[in-house]
């Protein structure tokens, strides 16, 4: 016979009904649990040398401007160096007066250099500052190659340039040509200038024609025409004549031409028209 179990139980009081669009929350304790884990995460040693680094790189032009500002003084010396020829200490010490009485630090030293050196004898200007007042010029000059056509200088570097005195640059070689060939002329004149030294003869000058034609000038006053073609074959022919027939007449021949093709033409001084050669 099965008995009949019958279970008991507590009656489970409904869920109340939610409302409709309300949400879950979390207690607040866990919020700010969170918020505290959050912060506790936070590097904040790194967090502030960062920002202490920012500071003071925000900091530093403002100091130094400052600095700059009280440590400011007048320019009162200026002093010149180099070795003078052409120009003179004294002169480049007045132009460069003008900046005395200016700030030190606030002046900009490259309009001193650009103006010294538009001066026609200088060839380049450094000009350096010496705490707290004194500006140190170092020149250096332009050295003179040779005297260029109508009483201007040429330099070593190829510059073409017109001082007042021209004269003390001293005993030159004279070039001429156009002045945008004046490269040209300089290296063919070397050229031609070793050559006769290698023959015991001196070298005065060359002239290039606006055509192209080259003159050469020897020390003894000879001039020597050699054309603008084959200029290189015409001087090695004169130099062949003048040694086997001309060297021992030298005081008597004013112009050579080397233009021709088997030899040379010689002009003497004693069939010049009185007042000397026409060129």
């Amino acid at each position: 016979m099965l008995d009949t179990l019958q279970l008991r139980s507590r009656a489970v009081p409904p869920e109340p009904p939610r409302r409709r669009g309300a949400t879950t929350t979390e207690p607040d304790y866990d919020r700010f649990g969170t918020v505290l884990g959050l912060l506790r995460a936070v590097p904040w040693l790194q967090v502030g040398l960062g920002a202490a680094i920012v500071l003071a790189a925000a900091m530093v032009p403002w100091g130094t401007g400052k600095l700059l500002g009280a440590m400011d003084q007048q320019i009162m010396t200026i002093d010149v160096n180099g070795d003078f020829i052409g120009d003179s200490r004294n002169a480049i010490e007045r132009q460069a007066g003008k900046w005395v009485g200016k700030s030190f630090f606030a002046t900009d030293l490259s309009d001193i250099k650009a103006d010294l050196e538009r001066r026609p004898w200088v060839d380049s200007a450094a000009v350096r500052r010496v705490w707290p007042d004194r500006l140190v010029v170092n020149i250096r000059e332009k050295k003179p190659l040779a005297y260029w056509g109508d009483g201007r200088l040429v330099s070593r570097k190829g510059e073409v340039f017109r001082p007042a005195n021209p004269e003390v640059a001293g005993t030159l070689p004279t070039l001429s040509g156009p002045d945008e060939q004046v490269r040209e002329v300089i290296d063919m004149a070397r050229s031609l200038s070793d050559r006769l030294a290698a023959h015991g003869l001196g070298f005065a000058g060359l002239s290039l024609a606006s055509r192209g034609a080259w003159t050469l000038s020897l020390a003894n006053g000879i001039q020597v025409e050699l054309g603008r073609d084959q200029v290189a074959e015409r001087f090695d022919r004169f130099l062949t004549v003048y040694e086997s027939r001309l060297a021992s007449h030298a005081a008597e021949v004013s112009r050579i031409d080397a233009r021709y093709g088997n030899g040379v033409a010689v002009r003497w001084k004693r069939d010049e028209p009185a007042g000397g050669p026409k060129s």
